[in-house]
Order: structure tokens, then sequence, then C-alpha cells
């Protein structure tokens, strides 16, 4: 018999395990992300949360209050990053990484499992997490208290897989309780001197300031910054503003390409995130070698020199 109950919503999911197979061979590999599954689910009933069932290389959790479910994302984030550093058998072997989403809202009971349109946008956020964050929506920060929602800052409105009208997103910050989060946080923000990020695809030429950002590049109608390619994921990279840098964090399934200007190197990133600065390019589904690629110049300009309005067409 089904019913309905309001829950916070929990998936997470590991990456990396491919790295994994590739470095120790099946039977290790499998070793390490099925204790790493085990451990997630170990943080989840200890933060009074219940695991749903288990997702190959993730699982799916419900909690009655969010901020346990929110707790269980930091406690998850900070054990697999000890079992990481520190191998069984003291030899280094690739990190795994790891997304989580919580979405809060109405879900129905059937069957030992759960259906809503929370479940299936806490699903859909792990498309849009880079490596160990937490993206959560607004109804999950409005159950929390006011510390709590300290630690988060906006990515606004994300359009998610299958789902026509955009959910408001929130980044969950790595500071933990006690670690003068909320202080840190404001004075991260202000940079000494103002700094803006020029992006150019074609004709489409614009600059962003830090308090426009993030910036969601993909082939969706409703990206920030809209890339009609095949190649280009409907939400391919993202661009914030964090600790005085701009960060690119891939989000897609082609993965992403950047070349710094007077370096050959091509940084490849898979869900993963790097440091924007100086100029270069960013390859979108293929390097920037590819003449025929999707690539978008970036150039980390200073307001001194100029002083364009956010997000504007110069």
């Amino acid at each position: 018999m089904s019913q309905i109950i309001q829950r916070t919503v929990l998936f997470a999911d590991l990456r990396g395990s491919t790295a994994l197979y590739e470095t120790l061979g099946n039977t290790e590999a499998t070793s390490v992300v099925t204790q790493s599954v085990a451990l997630l689910g170990h943080v989840v009933k200890n933060c009074d949360g219940v695991v749903v069932k288990t997702l190959g290389d993730g699982l799916m959790a419900m909690f009655v209050s969010a901020s346990a479910a929110v707790m269980a994302a930091d406690e998850m984030h900070d054990q697999l990053e000890r079992i990481g550093t520190r191998p069984s058998d003291g030899t280094p072997r690739p990190a795994l990484k790891l997304q989580v989403g919580l979405a809060l809202g109405e879900v129905v009971e059937m069957a030992d499992d759960y259906f809503g349109d929370a479940v299936n946008v806490a699903a859909r956020l792990l498309d849009h997490a880079g490596d160990n964050e937490t993206l959560v929506t607004s109804a999950v920060l409005d159950a929390l208290d006011p510390l709590e929602r300290s630690r988060f800052r906006s990515l606004d409105r994300l359009q998610l897989r299958g789902r026509v009208e955009p959910v408001y997103v929130h980044l969950l910050e790595a500071h933990r309780w006690g670690d003068t989060a909320a202080t840190a946080y404001g004075d991260i923000l202000r940079a000494p001197e103002p700094e803006g990020i020029r992006l150019v695809w074609l004709d489409t030429n614009r600059v962003y300031s830090p308090h426009s950002l993030p910036v969601v590049l993909g082939r969706s109608p409703q990206a920030t910054y809209c890339i009609d390619d095949s190649r280009v994921s409907r939400s391919h990279v993202r661009i914030d503003w964090h600790g005085g840098t701009f960060q690119l964090t891939d989000l897609s399934y082609n993965g992403t390409y950047v070349r710094f200007s007077g370096d050959s190197e091509i940084v490849s990133l898979r869900r993963g995130t790097c440091t924007l600065h100086g100029s270069g390019v960013i390859g979108l589904g293929s390097p920037p070698a590819d003449i025929t690629a999707p690539v978008v110049r970036f150039e980390v300009m200073k307001f001194a020199d100029t002083q364009p309005q956010a997000g504007s067409d110069l």
C-alpha cells in the first residue's frame, strides 16, 4: 500500500571507478568500490537516514530531517577523503570522487521504494555536480537553520534533464561548522580588486563580473551562455567565482578541454575543476586542436582596464 510523505532525498554517486579498474584490476577495484559504497551507507544510518537502494557506484537514501541529510553529505565527503588518502597497502591509487544531490518534497512510498518529483530532482542534480560537490534545492536550504544556510552559495537556476522548469540550486561549501565559515565566506567573495571574465564564441562576446556568476555554458536554450553544437551537453560547464578565482567545472559526458595561452599542454576535465587564469581556449566535447570543435575563448581581465556591464554583449 502506498503513502505520501515529506522527505529529504539524497543521491550519492562515486566517480573515478574506471581509473581504479585500470590501475588495480577487477578484483581489487571491485573491493574498493564495494567498501566505499558500504561506507556511504554506514554514514546514512549514523545520521538517522535510511538507505533505499544501492546503485552500482552510489546509493539513494531518505531523511526525515534536511539538517541530517546535509550532515550525512558532509560526513560522506570526509570519510571518503580519509580512506582515499590512506590506502590499506600504502601504495598510491586513483582517488574516488563523490557527487551528492539533495532535494526535499513529497514522495510516494511504495513497495520499499520512493517516487516523486523530489526523487527525480535529487538524481538529476548529480548531472550538475562537480568532483566532491554537494548540490541542494532551495527547499532543502529553507529547512536549515541560519548557521547551516550560511555554508551554501547560490548557483542560481539550473536546467535539469527531463524537467521543463529550471530549479534554484545551491552549493555546499567545504567548511565545517566552527571553521569560521560565515566570516571566511564573506571575505572570500571580496577580492582586493574586481575582476571579470570575457567569453567569446563565434559572434557571442560577453564579459561577466564575479557577482553575475555562476555561468553555465551548454546547448540548452536555458543555459546562461548557449552554444548550439551537438557535441555540447545541455549543461556542459559551469564557471564560478570562488576563493578569489574563476573556477571551471565540467558537467558533461564528452569532457571539457582547456588550453592556456602560451602553453601547449591541454588540461582534460572529466567532471573535474580547474582555475582559469590569464587567457586561453575551452574546448567543449572535443580538444581545441580540432578545428571543427566548439571552442570558447576566455580572458580573465581587470576592471581597472575596462568596466563592462555584468553579462553584457560587447
